[in-house]
């Protein structure tokens, strides 16, 4: 970021998977497209059929590959990987589809081992830099968008807790 995010500016969720780190962040990395939540809220396809894919690797893109209403196959890049650290840590600069070119924030994940699996935290930082009126921030002041942006996470986040279930145990819930 251009420059640094003021105090408190962040949303942060952390859940509990009950696989070890390796494989928490496997599934993160990996299987994305299985555990990312489908329709408008999440996807930029809205409700046309798309894949979420994340490359691995400094300079890997986080992007949504799907066909248009017109029948073009779209791809939007929505993050770029600037740290790599498997299984402990990545770090995505994040890019919303309506941002201009020298605007983004920051999304860190990680991961932590504990007596019952791994804490994924998601950190995501920035949104102070990006004006109030843009649309990604829906007229919010930051606090109350971070709000929504934590809830926003966290949903994501129990479907990555679900999925990271359905690894270890095929009969759990998806």
């Amino acid at each position: 970021m251009s420059q640094a995010p003021l105090a408190g500016d962040e949303a942060r969720v952390t859940v509990l998977v009950r696989v070890p780190p390796r494989e928490a962040f496997r599934v993160f990395t990996e299987e994305i497209d299985a555990w990312w939540r489908r329709g408008r809220r999440y996807r930029i396809a809205k409700g046309r059929d798309g894949t979420i894919h994340l490359e691995p690797g400094v300079g890997g893109r986080l992007f949504e590959s799907y066909r248009s209403a017109a029948g073009n196959d779209k791809v939007v890049q929505t993050g770029e990987v600037t740290v790599w650290e498997p299984p402990h840590r990545l770090v995505l600069r994040w890019r919303a589809v309506n941002f201009a070119p020298h605007e983004h924030t920051e999304v860190e994940v990680s991961f932590a081992e504990s007596l019952s699996g791994t804490q994924v935290t998601v950190v995501h930082r920035g949104w102070s830099q990006i004006r109030p009126d843009h649309p990604a921030r829906h007229g919010q002041a930051v606090g109350p968008f971070l709000r929504s942006m934590g809830l926003w996470w966290g949903d994501l986040m129990t479907s990555l807790r679900l999925r990271s279930s359905a690894a270890v145990d095929p009969g759990a819930p998806r």
